[in-house]
């Protein structure tokens, strides 16, 4: 049987398998592919949906007990915009 864990983003239980772990490490959100990172990690969907909403909710800093965590990494790697980029591109459309 293989081990639950919940999302960070959108806080529902998911196999272990389809979540991937977060670490902060040097002051970043940083994945661990792995899972093998030492210290305190947080799972996640790879859905820009719940990577958006655990940084709404500043999840990552309260999960990870650190502050001012820098997740603009993450942001990149799971192909989300951030926010200067979406603003970018709405003021190309107009």
């Amino acid at each position: 049987m293989e081990s639950v864990r919940t999302c960070l983003g959108c806080r529902q239980r998911a196999p272990r398998s389809s979540l991937v772990r977060v670490v902060a490490r040097d002051g970043r959100v940083a994945v661990d592919a792995a899972a093998r990172l030492p210290g305190r990690g947080a799972w996640l969907h790879r859905s820009q949906a719940c990577v958006e909403t655990a940084l709404k909710r500043k999840a990552f800093g309260r999960a990870l007990r650190a502050d001012n965590l820098d997740a603009t990494g993450l942001l990149q790697e799971f192909g989300v915009d951030t926010l200067n980029q979406k603003a970018e591109k709405a003021m190309d459309q107009s």
